[in-house]
């Protein structure tokens, strides 16, 4: 047989690959305006996004976040891109967890998740939103599922990332705890930094993940107030149970809440929270649930597999009437 010539590689140029991040605003594609809202609990940062007019889509991010580093880059993934011109995206921040923020007064009272969920409700009158379609990432999700509970008919469909309808377990709740002293006496210590990383990645995801997770260290130490991040902390921490109940088909017992709208509960493989997530969705109206478990993923799905997670969002979106976009692969 004869040999094959020796191919040349004197003329490919080697480059190094660009790390990671969380706030490059250059990369962000769409921003319409931001507004500094202000509510009967204090002041809320809210960024437009997509296209104005077109239906409303509300975002709120989890502890340890704002939203440019839960939201921003999914929203500027390829596949999620063409949802820029369908949609109005409201990004909402949670009190003093925008960039750059100063250190909330001492006497400001931090508002509970119950207080932000309405907070919710008067940024969404402020814009004069009839109804929208929620997007929360674990304690956003849990603030939008409140505010759809009490406001059904404001709220088309909810799509929740690691939702957790219970107040939390004592081991959880005693490292909130711990997390929130430090915070407020010594700041940004490892401590708190070793356990947002496993609130958000889980121990696989932070052990081989190192490029994510350098991102992540960066945001939370460049961004946040510590201060501000610890009052955010705490009133997540001190959330009632959502006392969601899954109705029973035939049953005569009157349900006492339920969510009312469709939803798509989404969580990782090797997430932390995935026990919760499960309890979550055992509270949920079988017909109107939809549960998702991303292969190969810790806490932070946006950022770990935006394919997956893209692609579901497409078809619950479909699934509304919404959304013509193309799908490469299926989920």
């Amino acid at each position: 047989m004869e040999a094959r010539p020796l191919v040349s590689l004197t003329s490919i140029d080697i480059h190094e690959s660009e790390p990671k991040v969380f706030d490059d605003h250059e990369a962000f594609i769409s921003l319409l305006s931001e507004h500094d809202v202000e509510t009967s609990r204090g002041k809320m940062r809210v960024t437009r996004q997509g296209k104005d007019g077109k239906t409303a889509i509300v975002t709120f991010h989890d502890i340890g976040q704002n939203h440019t580093s839960a939201f921003l880059g999914f929203f500027n993934f390829n596949e999620t891109r063409p949802l820029l011109d369908q949609f109005c995206i409201y990004h909402i921040d949670a009190p003093g967890q925008e960039e750059d923020s100063q250190d909330l007064p001492e006497e400001y009272l931090y508002p509970t998740v119950d207080e932000l969920s309405d907070m919710v409700g008067e940024v969404v009158n402020f814009f004069d939103i009839k109804r929208f379609i929620g997007f929360g990432v674990g304690a956003g999700a849990n603030i939008l599922s409140r505010y759809a509970l009490w406001n059904p008919t404001r709220v088309e469909a909810l799509v929740l990332i690691e939702l957790v309808a219970s107040n939390g377990g004592w081991i959880d709740w005693g490292y909130q705890k711990l997390c929130v002293k430090q915070l407020q006496s010594k700041g940004l210590t490892t401590f708190v930094e070793d356990y947002l990383l496993w609130h958000h990645f889980g121990t696989k995801t932070k052990e081989e993940n190192l490029d994510l997770v350098h991102a992540f260290k960066q945001s939370i130490h460049t961004v946040l107030s510590p201060r501000n991040l610890s009052l955010f902390i705490n009133s997540y921490l001190q959330r009632s149970d959502l006392q969601m109940q899954r109705p029973e088909p035939g049953s005569a017992k009157k349900v006492q809440l339920t969510l009312k709208c469709v939803s798509l509960l989404i969580t990782g493989s090797n997430s932390p929270h995935q026990d919760d997530v499960i309890d979550t969705n055992s509270r949920l109206d079988p017909t109107k649930s939809n549960y998702f478990k991303v292969s190969d993923c810790g806490g932070m799905p946006l950022e770990e597999q935006p394919h997956k997670v893209a692609t579901s969002l497409i078809l619950f979106l479909q699934g509304l009437g919404y959304c013509k976009c193309k799908l490469s692969t299926t989920v």
